[in-house]
């Protein structure tokens, strides 16, 4: 379900012919985890990676152009193969909950990533909406085995 504020948050939805816990699965796995997160092109190196409620993640995404991003996120919440709540600690501070849920031999992937106020995502919210969309293609085309 979207923030309580849309304008503060950037929300997506998708089906992927997979089950709960095979897409869980790429989220729990840093080795999984730093295939596919972020836009294309971008890649990872994992720091820090402790898959429990109050562990941190620590990573750079390098963008294709060679820059590096540093990352910082904690772990809020995780109910295996249903819900994961992280926040991300650095700027731009964001809470994003992903949700699993059963729907045939498919699952219900939603992802919504909220900020703390319109005037911190609107500068980006294009190039956000859009990045989670790749994120979530890359997602899909692991779990599918492409």
């Amino acid at each position: 379900m979207p923030s309580s504020n849309p304008q503060s948050s950037a929300y997506t939805e998708r089906i992927i012919s997979a089950t709960p816990a095979q897409i869980f699965n790429a989220f729990r796995q840093p080795e999984l985890l730093a295939t596919w997160w972020g836009p294309d092109g971008f890649t990872n190196t994992f720091e820090k990676f402790e898959f429990v409620p109050g562990g941190e993640w620590v990573f750079v995404m390098h963008g294709p152009d060679g820059t590096d991003y540093q990352n910082a996120s904690t772990f809020i919440e995780i109910v295996p193969d249903k819900l994961l709540i992280l926040e991300h600690v650095v700027k731009p501070w964001f809470r994003l909950t992903v949700t699993f849920a059963e729907s045939g031999k498919n699952t219900l992937l939603t992802w919504n990533q909220e900020f703390d106020s319109p005037e911190t995502i609107n500068p980006m919210r294009s190039f956000i909406e859009t990045a989670n969309e790749q994120n979530l293609d890359r997602l899909e085309k692991l779990v599918l085995g492409f």
